[in-house]
């Protein structure tokens, strides 16, 4: 499950625009750089590749004991343009294959790692050894590392070829894509263009609202298989929304007839409709397997996980209990664990203020595309969002003058179906151009409509 898991939430590569006007490198040296505000720079490497130099900074804060890397990418043939690359989970950037595709496309590209570990799962750093919360490494994790890596990447960026970049770009999807909110939120002027795909935003709610399949299925206990959450997938795909239709419908799972119960369909009810009011359930037709995974003992019998990203962040950061088990969580306890962690978090990472005018003022342009099949990050979250700033924005209409959504059928988390195949060429034609994306081609050949 877990490789599945990261699979789908590391973003594909895009396809790019035309070059701006190109700049040969400079030698591959170390580099002076001036710290952003309330950081230092502890150390600046440069290594050379075969088409490219490897610049990294290292940060600290004042306070923090962190060490912050922001790896930066300057390619021999360079388009004029600067490209910063968002992470996965809790990997708050990628020095590896995203990172390397942008470059090799003649970008300037940069990622930080926010000081912590570059896993997807890893929440060790969240909590210090007295059991604190490590407050300073989570405001980097949240918001603090992302200006941090506009500023830095940059400047390195202008330093190494002699100007500065002609437009600077922000890419990143689930993670990524929240981090992208966030900088049209809280940095608005770092970019001229964001493409956040299948945000993770209200994380603060998102993150517990995740792990409500395993908490039905334990309070229910009922943990239907695979095989037997596929027959209820597969149904809903076929326009059967209703799990009571399949009492009784056998199906044949390894080898073995299996009849799917009463029992069986009221945990895919409570599944698809999520713990209402508070955040939606897994999309009808969305695959189960990630939410609501389950898997088999060594005694033979189906137990459910719980999303390992929602586990985590209930353990260590709302509970501050890395033993903490989610399987014991009951539907009383999912709510108050729910309304704890907005209480504590929404103000440092829920990344859901409506408030975008000083990113409209700067003139950025915020694309995002979310799958309608999502199965880690259900797409009401963006919707909603979207919602809320027609709201305090003027309405639809002028919102979409700065910013735009998509929601892509039959599409999966980041990946997956029939993904839109350039939008981060639709994101560039906008900026450069003027051109607002109507509509993102899929690779199926249809054309995906904005929301």
């Amino acid at each position: 499950m877990f490789v599945k898991i990261a699979a789908a939430i590391i973003p594909l590569a895009v396809a790019v625009p035309a070059p701006a006007t190109a700049a040969t490198a400079q030698t591959c040296a170390p580099i002076g750089v001036s710290a952003p505000s309330g950081a230092k720079v502890e150390s600046v490497t440069a290594v050379a590749q075969a088409s490219f130099c490897d610049i990294t900074v290292t940060l600290n804060h004042k306070g923090a004991n962190d060490h912050v890397r922001v790896k930066v990418l300057l390619p021999t043939q360079w388009n004029g343009r600067f490209q910063a690359i968002g992470g996965a989970g809790y990997s708050a950037g990628d020095f590896g294959a995203g990172l390397t595709a942008a470059a090799a496309s003649g970008y300037a590209a940069a990622s930080t790692d926010a000081g912590v570990p570059l896993d997807f799962l890893d929440t060790s750093w969240g909590l210090l050894p007295d059991g604190r919360v490590n407050h300073p490494l989570l405001k980097n994790f949240a918001s603090r590392s992302l200006h941090d890596l506009a500023v830095v990447g940059k400047q390195v960026t202008q330093k190494f070829y002699g100007r500065m970049a002609s437009y600077s770009y922000w890419n990143g999807c689930s993670t990524g894509g929240r981090q992208g909110y966030m900088e049209a939120q809280r940095f608005p002027d770092d970019f001229d263009g964001i493409l956040a795909t299948a945000p993770a935003v209200s994380w603060d709610r998102f993150a517990v609202a995740t792990i409500w399949p395993q908490v039905v299925m334990n309070e229910e206990n009922n943990f239907p298989s695979p095989c037997e959450f596929n027959a209820f997938q597969d149904a809903a795909l076929q326009g059967i929304t209703d799990p009571k239709q399949l009492i009784g419908k056998k199906i044949l799972c390894e080898g073995k007839e299996i009849t799917i119960s009463a029992e069986d369909a009221n945990v895919v009810r409570k599944i698809w409709d999520g713990p209402q009011p508070l955040w939606a359930g897994l999309p009808k037709g969305a695959s189960f397997d990630g939410l609501a995974s389950t898997v088999q003992d060594a005694q033979g019998n189906w137990f459910a996980p719980g999303f390992p990203v929602a586990a985590n962040w209930i353990k260590t950061f709302v509970k501050q209990d890395p033993g903490f088990d989610t399987s014991t969580l009951t539907y009383r306890d999912f709510y108050a664990v729910f309304f704890a962690s907005q209480l504590k978090y929404n103000h440092i990472i829920g990344t859901d203020s409506p408030d975008l005018s000083a990113f409209r003022k700067s003139g950025g342009k915020l694309l995002t595309w979310h799958g309608l099949a999502d199965q880690l990050i259900p797409p009401h979250g963006t919707v909603n969002y979207r919602k809320q700033v027609d709201r305090v924005m003027g309405g639809h209409q002028r919102v979409d003058e700065f910013y735009r959504v998509f929601l892509a059928p039959g599409v999966a988390h980041c990946q997956g179906g029939p993904v839109p195949v350039d939008a981060f060429g639709a994101l560039v034609n906008w900026v450069e151009h003027g051109k607002a994306p109507e509509t993102l081609p899929a690779s199926d050949g249809s054309q995906i409509p904005r929301y």
